[in-house]
């Protein structure tokens, strides 16, 4: 799919419409590339609380906040890459990822300190 080669504007050869195709594709890739690598950040610093023994609600409700701002910028991102990059998949991957380390790590506090949420 092209998301310039469509276009029917006048002045404008094929060369530029691939190349703007090119640009677009690498700003996307460069996006997702740091939305998965935010996503490492994440788990690893979900590993460090575990190993540190941090099961208080206050770190919890920390680490949903960051899992919320994550969600957010895969929305942001998603909504713009208009031609569904390949890497898109496997950021969904890694946020999928890190939703399911913050359960088990949500589960360990709620172990720890005695309590479930109230839905």
């Amino acid at each position: 799919m092209t998301l310039f080669g469509t276009s029917t504007a006048r002045g404008y050869a094929a060369a530029d419409a691939t190349r703007l195709d090119r640009l677009y594709a690498e700003t996307r890739e460069q996006e997702w590339s740091e939305f998965r690598a935010d996503c490492g950040k994440y788990l690893a610093e979900l590993d460090q609380e575990e190993a540190l023994g941090k099961f208080t609600l206050a770190e919890l409700e920390e680490e949903e906040q960051s899992l919320d701002r994550l969600r957010r910028r895969y929305r942001d991102r998603r909504a713009r890459d208009l031609l569904a990059s390949p890497a898109a998949t496997d950021a969904v991957s890694d946020l999928k990822l890190c939703q399911q380390q913050f359960a088990a790590y949500a589960e360990q506090i709620y172990s720890a300190v005695g309590s479930r949420p109230q839905d």
